[in-house]
């Protein structure tokens, strides 16, 4: 089984970082000195998911504009003999296959899903959320890849958390999966078989600590469990409902949910204080910038308590 597809869902209107998102894309604001969605693309491409498919909506034509190429940017700089910048403004444009389909009236994570069907067709593909970065030196995608070839079933990537914190996720049932194998870099264990899914239950309803983060390897069987799946929490049409009907499903009729339990670096944009975390980290551990930055931070924080 071959899987190069991914959908990037990004309608969402970024309220939580309004005023800034109010003419700017929340994926389009920067970490460090790329946008957030461009990490996202380029953890697909090094998993070698090189059509990427994004689902957007009104308002976030300058996605399309980051990924296309800038004729007359790159001609000045060619003329400046900056080979620095040109390579960087060069990137983005020739990372993967990248397509563009709008969502139109925002209807949830399973709505933005059920979008990308006609472009994937009967491929099982890989789904990334924008706001949710996976740090390079962590990669999680092609362990649940492989998962997904062994098994012919969808993989979600799990997170443990504080029970207190359950219901900012999906959280999932889970068992062993002894019948999966060792994958590399998974410890074992790991890797588990998913029973079912509750969307942002109460602490005391969670089935366990393991939350659902955003990265999925799905069946294309999710497309005729999602046209027929009613909007739940919210009054949208939720993607984790949709996974708790795969779960019960037979594997020949594309059922069947494993979870890859995710102990790596990851960065949650989608929140302010995480994003300005976020920002601090990766700026920190750069070879460029963090020299410099760290001997400031380390000159600046003492002054906190002052």
């Amino acid at each position: 089984m071959e899987i190069t597809k991914a959908v990037i869902p990004a309608a969402g209107l970024g309220t939580r970082f309004l005023p800034a998102t109010k003419s700017t894309p929340k994926e389009m604001l920067p970490v460090v000195d790329k946008p957030a969605i461009q990490y996202v693309v380029e953890e697909a491409a090094a998993a070698g998911l090189d059509d990427v498919l994004f689902i957007t909506g009104r308002s976030k034509r300058s996605l399309e504009d980051h990924f296309d190429g800038v004729p007359e940017l790159e001609a000045n700089l060619e003329a400046k003999g900056d080979a620095g910048r040109l390579a960087a403004v060069r990137e983005s444009s020739a990372l993967a296959d990248i397509h563009f389909v709008r969502q139109g009236e925002p209807m949830g994570l399973g709505h933005a899903v059920l979008r990308a069907k006609n472009h994937v067709g009967d491929h099982t593909f890989a789904v990334l959320l924008g706001d949710d970065l996976i740090d390079e030196r962590d990669p999680v995608l092609p362990a649940m890849i492989e998962v997904a070839r062994r098994t012919g079933g969808s993989v979600v990537a799990l997170l443990e958390v504080d029970p207190a914190q359950v219901s900012l996720y999906g959280c999932a049932a889970v068992e062993p999966a002894p019948q999966v194998g060792t994958v590399d870099g998974v410890p074992e264990g790991d890797i588990v078989g998913v029973k079912g899914l509750v969307e942002k239950p109460a602490p005391e309803d969670a089935p366990s600590n393991l939350a659902v983060i955003g990265r999925y390897v799905l069946n294309p069987a999710v497309f005729e469990v999602l046209e027929r799946t009613a909007p739940g929490r919210g009054g949208e049409i939720q993607l984790t409902d949709a996974l708790a009907e795969l779960a019960t499903m037979p594997a020949e009729q594309g059922g069947g949910v494993y979870g890859v339990v995710f102990r790596g670096r990851r960065y949650d944009t989608g929140d302010k204080l995480d994003y300005l975390k976020a920002v601090v980290r990766l700026a920190s551990e750069r070879d460029d910038l963090g020299p410099d930055f760290r001997d400031w931070l380390r000159g600046y924080v003492p002054t906190l308590d002052a």
